[in-house]
């Protein structure tokens, strides 16, 4: 993947940092997942209603992956600088470029179609890949305080 790769980071950060947590999951650890990106994302900074839209968005992505992706996926939440990313990968089918592309609020009498519209609205930023052999989504949220001091060796 080339540096102009909107989701070119992946299992680590460009400045090798190792992720905050990187794990495959099923519909059996859904709920297990959410208590560790919650846990992480407060390490790492999110508090207050930004944690809660954080954790919200990504649990909405690994449902999506479960439910339509395959069973399973693959997670990644790593923090560069101010900016903590989460990455959610499956093995689906893909999602057709007319719902990527579609914005609109799903309608209320529509049980289906919330969770990407949900992880666009409460992430700071949202990047998908998707094509037949699976997708990628990676959302971002700014926090508040910076990273801390890495030691030098």
């Amino acid at each position: 993947m080339s540096d102009l790769d909107p989701l070119a980071l992946t299992a680590v950060a460009r400045d090798n940092t190792p992720p905050l947590l990187a794990v495959t999951f099923d519909g059996d650890r859904v709920t297990e997942l959410r208590h560790a990106v919650t846990t992480r994302a407060e390490e790492a900074g999110l508090d207050g209603d930004r944690l809660d839209d954080f954790v919200l968005a990504t649990n909405e992505l690994i449902t999506n992956a479960v439910r339509h992706g395959g069973g399973q996926g693959w997670l990644r939440l790593w923090r560069t600088g101010k900016i903590l990313y989460c990455l959610v990968s499956d093995t689906g089918v893909g999602i057709g470029a007319d719902r990527l592309d579609d914005r609109s609020r799903p309608t209320p009498e529509i049980a289906g179609g919330w969770g990407l519209w949900l992880a666009r609205q409460l992430s700071d930023e949202m990047v998908v890949r998707s094509g037949p052999e699976g997708t990628t989504v990676r959302i971002s949220a700014s926090l508040a305080t910076p990273e801390p001091d890495q030691p030098t060796g």
